[in-house]
């Protein structure tokens, strides 16, 4: 399976950057991330729990960063064991450049899975693939890009869900009276 796709993010190229290589922002990106430890130099060992169709493991696996040409791309490489559900394995080429908005990120994923996984059918594998890919991009440009001004200045306002709380809570509250 292959994704590939290009975000602009609202941050300098140096910011954007520093993230990638930031073990705490990759572990909060991470859909399902319980641990993640290690270092750029020496890679990452993670541990990921996800349920992908009716079959929900604990993976544990290693990443490690290659092909780095700071700060302008890197290779990501990992490979995931979870018991009897089976294995994932993969990598992504990450390329940044710069953007009217701050920076571009292009992706490009291959992803394989084995054992009780692969008997899924592709379809439902390649739709969760996608899903976590989306996941952890949105997540990642989420953190890393700073609030735009418009979000600043509507903040002190109270949200629509606060309006729809008041509706239900007074639907309620007639209907008890």
């Amino acid at each position: 399976m292959q994704l590939s796709e290009t975000r602009d993010i609202a941050a300098d190229r140096a910011t954007v950057w520093a993230a990638l290589l930031d073990p705490e922002v990759l572990k909060a990106c991470v859909p399902g991330c319980q641990e993640l430890t290690g270092s750029v130099e020496d890679g990452f060992d993670a541990v990921v729990v996800q349920k992908v169709g009716p079959v929900k493991a604990t993976f544990k696996g290693r990443v490690v960063l290659s092909d780095i040409d700071a700060p302008n791309a890197l290779t990501l490489t990992g490979e995931g064991k979870g018991g009897a559900a089976g294995f994932a394995k993969g990598g992504a080429r990450v390329t940044l450049s710069d953007s009217p908005e701050g920076t571009r990120l292009s992706y490009e994923v291959e992803a394989k899975v084995g054992g009780k996984l692969a008997q899924l059918g592709s379809r439902i594998v390649d739709g969760f693939a996608k899903k976590m890919t989306d996941a952890f991009f949105t997540t990642f440009q989420d953190t890393v890009a700073p609030p735009r001004l418009e979000e600043a200045e509507t903040e002190g306002e109270a949200p629509e869900s606060e309006e729809k709380k008041g509706w239900i809570k007074r639907t309620f509250s007639r209907g008890q009276a």
